[in-house]
């Protein structure tokens, strides 16, 4: 396997660590800023022509993550070349978030087959419900197909995702790539670091991914009375404090779930995945060292899989909102990873509206948020 970093600036345009020829490529994965990815010429345009016979897919972002650093207003690039293993994309437009099974499903039997090893999603970031979306992908990949990836960002604005496959880059799409062959090795692993507080509420009226009540009050109400003066900030500020979702009252584990958006006529919050009806939920909140922590921990897990310790590259997607809460301190994040995953792995991602990974609930793909979620592929000889 060979890997190559392209990072494009406005001030330098396409560069590479180096000025290393990426050469012939199987995969392109590519992250930026929604800015630079739309229009006839682009940089994204430019890139896609540059590797016609790749799989050239990627998505925008609340930030972009290029080897050890994270950027803004940038495009960051991964071109992959593989010995033993091959790729192929499939992407379905998506017309409302209600056909988020649907689409996932028809996706999964796209690429299932006897030798894939692993699914990498692309997903639009405001209008697909990502619950629904990872069981679509359950019911159709052969079991033992693990499913990463993420849905796509617009910095904090929360307005407009675009997600691309080759040329066809725009809203309301998912991309799926599956991986292939026996040589592959995939790791994965997921970790937050925040600290749930407040009592346990009980979820009393929701529908999908939208929440009504909380203990029969109005949510939106009752969310901003713990928000005080940020609750003018919403939807972004509800990124300092998610909610954590719980299966019942005594239950010690559960997903984490980020706010997309508010309706003051409904006094309704949506959330990137479902909030079922009878499940509990706690504020959550969090510090710099703790979020750097878990970083950590979502490295110690995706490394089990690599080969003799040795990582061909690993994919980072990180939720915004810990974006937001770490500020300048956010690259000891991506230091905390390359530390346990070694400093010269190659490394590229993006800041995320949520995030996609096998997690100790369901012992199998969920949507998750605020998290650190890692990919590492290496490939034996």
């Amino acid at each position: 396997m060979r890997t190559t970093l392209l990072g494009w600036t406005a001030k330098e345009g396409w560069r590479t660590p180096g000025n290393a020829d990426p050469g012939h490529a199987h995969l392109v994965l590519y992250f930026g800023n929604i800015a630079r990815l739309e229009g006839a010429t682009t940089p994204l345009s430019e890139l896609a022509a540059r590797f016609p016979n790749a799989v050239v897919a990627g998505c925008s972002t609340a930030g972009e993550i290029f080897g050890c650093s994270v950027r803004d207003d940038s495009i960051a690039a991964l071109c992959v070349t593989f010995e033993h293993s091959r790729v192929r994309a499939e992407m379905i437009h998506i017309g409302s978030a209600a056909e988020s099974f649907d689409t996932a499903a028809a996706l999964g039997r796209r690429l299932d087959a006897p030798d894939l090893q692993h699914v990498f999603v692309l997903s639009d970031g405001l209008n697909v419900n990502g619950t629904p979306m990872t069981r679509g992908f359950r019911s159709t990949l052969t079991a033992g197909v693990s499913v990463t990836g993420g849905l796509a960002g617009d910095d904090a604005r929360f307005q407009r995702t675009v997600v691309g496959l080759g040329a066809d880059v725009g809203t309301n799409r998912i991309v799926a790539i599956g991986f292939y062959g026996d040589h592959l090795h995939v790791g994965y692993g997921s970790a937050g670091g925040w600290e749930a507080f407040g009592p346990r509420r009980l979820v009393t009226k929701s529908a999908g991914n939208v929440l009504y009540e909380l203990d029969d009050q109005p949510a939106l109400a009752l969310y901003k009375r713990y928000l005080g003066d940020r609750a003018s900030e919403l939807p972004a500020s509800g990124l300092l404090f998610p909610l954590y979702l719980l299966p019942d009252r005594d239950a010690k584990e559960g997903l984490v779930r980020s706010i997309l958006a508010i309706d003051d006529a409904q006094q309704s919050l949506t959330f990137a995945g479902d909030i079922p009806k009878g499940h509990y939920v706690r504020l959550m909140k969090a510090g710099h060292n703790a979020l750097v922590d878990g970083a950590g921990a979502a490295a110690g897990n995706a490394i089990g899989a690599a080969i003799a310790g040795k990582t061909g590259f690993v994919v980072m997607v990180s939720c915004v909102g810990r974006k937001i809460v770490m500020g300048q301190r956010i690259e000891e994040e991506i230091e905390a990873v390359l530390a346990q995953m070694g400093a010269d792995t190659p490394a590229v991602g993006f800041y995320s509206y949520g995030e996609i990974c096998p997690s100790g609930v369901t012992h199998s793909c969920d949507l998750h948020n605020q998290t650190m979620t890692l990919t590492s592929f290496s490939e034996e000889a």
